[in-house]
């Protein structure tokens, strides 16, 4: 009797969880989906957008510095600057994340502008609130925040708990069926809409099961930082004036990559205020893309000297493992097969909510 208890119990925990959060799941699934091919569809709608003039003569030595200070005089007071496609092939667009603060809490202060790295020529510009720069830069914010600001990424975190206790609380109630769904003995019956919802409810939770569980771990340990009292006070506190870098940030690239010649960068850093400093981040040659860019170099930007040369392969067992959350979250690690099959992930939350309401209906009207 208690045995029936509790799993009634747990079943109605499974089945309010995801009534509660299923059009937000909707939402983080669907967008997540579209996000996996980010850079590819970013390419493909803003081709015209963001075409690259063909010069015979360029000045290399300068792109960095000329983007830099035009954004800063166009900012005049930002947290920073990251040069977020130092890998970008020629004819290719220079796209830099602005890191800005409105001092309101109910917005991310994100934006990104993109140049023509042979003339400096803005080709876009504007914040990831809207769709001024990019559809697909506001989808990237709208995922991780609703567009809410921090409040928002806290919720897609609380959000993550709920779908791994749905996750959890299902695994437990159809536990008999997990095996039968694995060894292909549960069969979709198509005698009518309730045979139908029921079976691909069982069938696509168990085979998502565990990829979900990590997209969904993995997305709110990353968004834990809206949890702490300290992120919420910055947001609220206006940014101090630019102070700008003393040293030509081509300079420091290049000399970050003779220091540690096996980096791929994905990732610089340019810093905009005193306490923060310039870094090159990416992955080492030969390395594999799910260990993420967790190599770097970091300068001094007033002084050019190198502070810091960090290899993932030195880390602690607890970072290593950590920085492994950001490419299973995001499906980068495998070539285009593990991106197809996270797009599919993508869309299991949606579908696992809808057979879940049409269950939920019939025994309502039961």
């Amino acid at each position: 009797m208690k045995k029936v208890s509790f799993r009634r119990s747990l079943f109605k925990l499974h089945s309010w969880l995801g009534l509660i959060t299923g059009i937000f799941l909707i939402l983080l699934g669907l967008s997540g989906s579209v996000l996996v091919f980010r850079t590819e569809l970013d390419h493909f709608f803003n081709r015209d957008l963001l075409h690259v003039s063909s010069l015979e003569k360029t000045v290399p030595d300068q792109v960095l510095k000329n983007c830099y200070q035009t954004v800063i005089s166009r900012y005049p007071n930002l947290d920073g600057i990251a040069w977020v496609n130092p890998d970008a092939g020629a004819g290719e667009a220079y796209n830099f994340r602005i890191y800005f603060n409105d001092a309101r809490l109910m917005t991310y202060d994100l934006a990104l502008i993109s140049f023509d790295p042979n003339t400096g020529v803005i080709l876009r510009e504007g914040p990831a609130s809207q769709f001024t720069p990019s559809f697909i830069e506001w989808l990237f914010q709208f995922h991780f925040s609703f567009q809410l600001g921090i409040p928002g990424a806290a919720l897609t975190a609380i959000f993550g708990t709920t779908m791994l206790l749905s996750l959890l609380t299902g695994a437990i109630v159809y536990r008999k069926m997990l095996w039968k769904v694995l060894s292909f003995r549960v069969k979709i019956n198509r005698k009518n809409w309730r045979t139908i919802s029921s079976d691909l409810h069982r069938i696509v939770g168990v085979w998502s099961l565990l990829l979900n569980a990590v997209i969904f771990f993995t997305g709110f340990w990353m968004n834990m930082f809206a949890f702490k009292a300290k992120t919420w006070q910055n947001e609220m506190a206006s940014t101090k004036a630019n102070t700008p870098i003393s040293v030509s940030p081509d300079q420091m690239y290049r000399r970050a990559l003779s220091a540690m010649p096996d980096l791929e960068p994905t990732y610089v850093y340019l810093p905009t205020q005193p306490g923060r400093k310039f870094e090159v981040r990416g992955y080492t040659k030969g390395q594999l893309k799910l260990w993420g860019s967790g190599n770097s170099v970091r300068m001094d930007q007033q002084t050019g000297e190198i502070l810091q040369i960090s290899r993932f392969a030195e880390k602690p067992l607890g970072e290593r493992i950590e920085a492994t959350f950001f490419p299973l979250h995001v499906g980068n690690f495998g070539g285009l097969a593990v991106k197809i099959l996270y797009v599919l992930i993508g869309l299991t939350p949606g579908l696992l909510a809808v057979t879940g309401f049409l269950l939920w209906w019939r025994r309502v009207r039961k």
